[in-house]
């Protein structure tokens, strides 16, 4: 790894602050701008179908950045940089089904949590109401949900996390665990919650194993659009809903989707690529 152009940089708390740090550098630039805008044009921009696109985006941006400069470049002398290399064609054939089953256990496990109650009543309405919002403009969703935000969700939490976790002499699996439920906490609600942790710990088994950012990248695509395709025109975000079958079917299917390719992947797949 010594002339590896990929630098080896590790992540702390101080890398985690930093993070923080520049998404609340970056958000708090976009709001200041939106009151500018606001004051000085009489037009609100929060209002804008693409506004939540933009701000996520900036705030995303810095927050990377800020860790670049700040962390990577002044310990590494090297500036971020991931190894976005394809992998063979019999590779997509195993990660995307293995994904694919991981979906659906995950969202039989979702269901497992309520959605009624003095709290959880409350606080499902809000996540709906939230979720709902992000429809009123379908390209606009698709482009954050499937374009934007496996990016910059990838390089946050697999590129940067997770590698500097394992960099640091984390053990992988740790590293994969630890990584996806920080995933899973920044979505901010249980039930996402369950689903970025499972679904996030398939993301970092495949970064892991090809070395490959761009996996992780393409796979959380596919779960977005898939999703955003079910809530398009199927009106609804479970597989069982619109399909009308019976939860256990989907999680039966997961199950046997997910043991075996991830079987396959584990057993018969050699990495190709390393990041030298």
């Amino acid at each position: 790894m010594e002339n590896s152009r990929y630098p080896k940089f590790t992540f702390t708390w101080l890398g985690a602050v930093t993070l923080v740090v520049g998404l609340f550098v970056g958000t708090m630039a976009v709001s200041l701008f939106s009151t500018f805008w606001k004051v000085a044009f009489k037009e609100n921009l929060e209002l804008k179908d693409w506004f939540l696109m933009v701000a996520n985006s900036v705030g995303f941006v810095s927050a990377i950045a800020f860790f670049d400069f700040f962390i990577v470049r002044r310990t590494t002398q090297k500036k971020l940089n991931f190894n976005l290399s394809s992998v063979n064609f019999s590779t997509y054939l195993l990660i995307f089904p293995m994904m694919a089953g991981m979906m659906l256990v995950s969202e039989f496990t979702t269901t497992l949590i309520p959605t009624s109650g003095p709290f959880f009543g409350d606080f499902y309405e809000y996540f709906i109401q939230l979720m709902s919002s992000l429809t009123d403009n379908p390209v606009v969703m698709i482009i954050m949900t499937v374009i934007m935000a496996p990016i910059f969700e990838e390089i946050i939490f697999r590129g940067i996390i997770q590698k500097g976790l394992i960099n640091k002499g984390v053990a992988p699996w740790k590293a994969i665990v630890y990584a996806s439920i920080i995933f899973g906490v920044v979505h901010g609600n249980p039930w996402q919650f369950i689903s970025a942790v499972m679904l996030g710990c398939v993301l970092g088994l495949v970064y892991h194993k090809t070395k490959s950012l761009l996996m992780p990248i393409l796979l959380h695509a596919f779960n977005n659009l898939t999703l955003s395709l079910l809530v398009l025109y199927g009106k609804d975000e479970s597989f069982a809903k619109v399909f009308n079958v019976s939860e256990w079917l989907i999680l039966a299917v997961g199950i046997v989707l997910f043991s075996l390719f991830y079987y396959l992947f584990m057993k018969k797949y050699k990495v190709h690529y390393s990041e030298m």
